[in-house]
């Protein structure tokens, strides 16, 4: 089913070609053929196969269903002589479909129009992830979801929209495809193309990082109306999307008591008053880019920048509007420390999320009490209810792994060659799934002169940060594999 759903992409790219006449129409829609057959073939020899799915074969399914699509994925690029080399094609597609916004290409607007398509929608595709939108159409086949749900997106949030999972997934959908529209017809009004407006929507709901131009968007830093626009869908596909839906409904109180979405807020707030003072007073950003000479206000364009950067780190999205790790080492220092945070638990972002960061300090916190009370019971709450021991345990381990994997990754970088700062930048951006690092892999540079291992290494941070850790890493114990 997975192979179809991208087979289904690609005809839409196809059209695409056809629409522009980019000369590649007949590589693409013999790879949406070649993976339709391929997937009824699969599905033919497997309808008969025991249909109940335990939770060991949801994170089988997750992790094999993701390296699936995104191999399957690569057919594009490959068919068209886009990328020319399979470590390239391999990385290009999982930084799609992980949504780091991540690219080896170095000259993309000369990319066919359907292949700049193709490249936006691996991001939206992989936003909401494959398998939310598998589990609405497995009921259907007589199979469930919920383990499915749970290994795609293994949160500490509980929240249900619906209490019956495949329900859920397909909200969440109407949720993001209509957010999807609404980004791409305010930015055409605000003055981008309809091409360059879908690609960057679908890149932005996903917190993805592609982008139609080589300047990404930064080339539209002479209409602020674009980027503030893109701010407000940033900051939404960072926010909980169970609370998207309670806004809709029209249940705001549960939006304004959700203490994620406060904290959320407030360091978003907190970061920009500080970068922008800072960029007002050390870094003269009152004029655009060589595309667009005009100058602008520089304190709306301090504040303009420094609003689009954080907004873009915090969440993940990965779009830039200038390079940021120019702006003085203190702001550096600051962008790398925010590649750590995420955005909310439910989100499109990636990262550690701001929640699992709440629950750290308020455990921490607590702790000095039961120090000085050790035989007092003093439960951690979070929005007015108790958070069960194995939770707070769940989430310690997440963090220590992630500061584990984060440090093993820099310094497997490192060994290939990455001096410090591309090393640890390289290695929180694909793990956080961030999309520009720091050094040489810095916003106006790309990951195309990384050696070979390296773009297979950061395809791997890339993944298991997408499936929050656990999901993937499970299938290394040897104890997973084991009968009981």
């Amino acid at each position: 089913m997975l192979l179809v759903f991208n087979a289904g992409a690609m005809i839409i790219s196809s059209f695409v070609s056809i629409l522009y006449n980019d000369g590649v129409f007949g590589e693409i829609i013999l790879s949406a053929i070649f993976l339709i057959i391929l997937g009824f073939i699969i599905m033919f020899f497997c309808k008969n196969n025991i249909r109940q799915i335990n939770k060991r074969d949801g994170y089988i399914i997750v992790t094999i269903g993701w390296l699936t699509m995104v191999f399957s994925g690569m057919l594009p690029y490959y068919t068209t002589n886009s990328i020319n080399s399979f470590p390239n094609l391999f990385f290009e597609t999982m930084s799609g479909y992980t949504t780091t916004g991540s690219t080896i290409l170095n000259d993309i607007e000369a990319l066919p129009k359907s292949i700049i398509l193709w490249r936006s929608m691996t991001h939206w595709l992989g936003g909401m992830g494959i398998i939310v939108l598998a589990i609405a159409i497995l009921p259907l086949l007589g199979i469930g979801g919920m383990q499915l749900f749970s290994a795609e997106a293994p949160g500490i949030n509980s929240d249900k929209i619906h209490p019956r999972i495949s329900d859920t997934a397909k909200r969440l959908w109407i949720i993001y495809v209509g957010l999807t529209f609404l980004e791409t017809i305010l930015l055409k009004i605000a003055g981008m193309s309809f091409f360059d407006a879908i690609n960057t929507s679908m890149s932005n709901i996903a917190s993805g990082g592609f982008s139609s131009r080589n300047g990404s968007i930064g080339y539209w830093n002479d209409i602020p109306l674009i980027q503030y626009i893109i701010i407000l869908f940033m900051f939404l596909a960072g926010t909980n999307f169970v609370l998207i839906y309670f806004g809709i409904i029209g249940k705001i109180k549960k939006i304004i008591r959700d203490t994620e979405f406060k904290w959320y807020l407030s360091l978003i707030s907190s970061f920009v008053i500080i970068v922008t003072i800072t960029l007002y007073f050390s870094v003269d950003l009152s004029t655009t880019d060589v595309n667009h000479p005009q100058v602008l206000g520089k304190f709306e364009s301090s504040f303009r920048h420094a609003l689009f950067q954080v907004v873009a780190i915090i969440t993940t999205t990965g779009f830039v509007t200038g390079d940021f790790i120019s702006w003085g080492p203190f702001l550096t220092m600051l962008f790398f420390g925010i590649m750590f945070l995420g955005g909310s638990s439910g989100s499109t972002s990636g990262g550690v999320k701001i929640l699992r960061h709440l629950i750290l300090i308020k455990n921490g916190f607590l702790e000095f009490k039961r120090s000085l009370h050790p035989n007092a019971i003093v439960p951690l709450r979070h929005n007015n209810s108790v958070v069960e021991k194995p939770i707070i345990i769940h989430v310690l381990a997440f963090f220590i792994l992630y500061l584990i994997l984060f440090i093993f990754g820099a310094g497997v970088l490192s060994l290939l060659g990455l001096d410090f700062m591309s090393a640890i930048g390289g290695a929180a951006s694909s793990i956080g799934n961030v999309g520009p690092a720091l050094g040489s892999l810095g916003p106006i540079s790309n990951f195309d002169s990384l050696p070979d291992l390296g773009k297979y290494w950061c395809s791997f941070l890339m993944l298991i940060g997408r499936l929050e850790l656990f999901t993937v890493l499970i299938l290394f114990t040897p104890f997973f594999w084991r009968d009981r």
